[in-house]
């Protein structure tokens, strides 16, 4: 985790899974980072700006700044939404504040 704040980094999205394996991609044209855990562990490729990974059941959630660029999500047989009602929810905060523990 970097030293960036909501400040820096103000909105916020939230990936929540439904309890299916599936994807995810996010792409933004500012700068992107997760959240409250630890990439390694939770299997999430973080760049610049773009992060990938996958999700079954839980929250992952990730600051950035700059616009949305690009969201997919796929459920396990690759078959992405709206077209499966298996694919993770996804929610976009712009000016997000902070909560505790992030």
């Amino acid at each position: 985790m970097s030293a960036e704040t909501p400040d820096t980094l103000p909105h916020l999205i939230t990936i929540v899974g439904r309890g299916v394996p599936s994807t995810y991609e996010i792409t933004v044209d500012g700068e992107i980072e997760l959240v409250g855990a630890d990439p390694l562990e939770e299997a999430t490729v973080v760049t610049d700006h773009a992060v990938e990974g996958a999700v079954d059941t839980g929250v992952m959630r990730f600051r950035f700044s700059g616009q949305m660029a690009n969201v997919q999500v796929a459920d396990w047989n690759g078959v992405p939404a709206p077209d499966s009602p298996s694919t993770p929810e996804v929610h976009i905060d712009y000016g997000a504040p902070a909560q505790a523990g992030n």
